[in-house]
């Protein structure tokens, strides 16, 4: 199964242990507001959060995906009221994503 399947599905069944089990030991996400790194058991928590709270993930997609990359595009619905348009870029490493970076825009719908 294409890694944004799996991702996807977990997203969808609200589960964040398929996302998780796509993340390397030596995983590191990039904060688009600050710049600031996470680690895979830093991002595994805001996984965890992200899927038992109200966070509504809306027009998820895959722009591009092979063996090193993932690039993706979706809308995000956030507890506060706000909504982002996400773009993220996933490097992987024997079947892990190793790198993550996203860039939001906040948009109005």
């Amino acid at each position: 199964m294409p890694f944004f399947e799996i991702g996807l599905k977990g997203v969808e069944e609200r589960d964040a242990d398929p996302l998780i089990g796509l993340l390397h030991e030596d995983f590191e996400f990039v904060r688009h507001q600050s710049g600031a790194s996470l680690n895979k058991a830093q991002m595994s928590e805001i996984m965890r959060q992200m899927v038992s709270n109200n966070v509504v993930p809306k027009a998820q997609r895959c722009l591009y995906e092979n063996e090193e990359v993932w690039v993706s595009h979706g809308i995000m619905n956030f507890p506060d009221g706000t909504t982002e348009a996400i773009g993220g870029f996933d490097l992987w490493k024997h079947r892990k994503n190793i790198k993550s970076d996203t860039g939001a825009i906040l948009i109005s719908e």
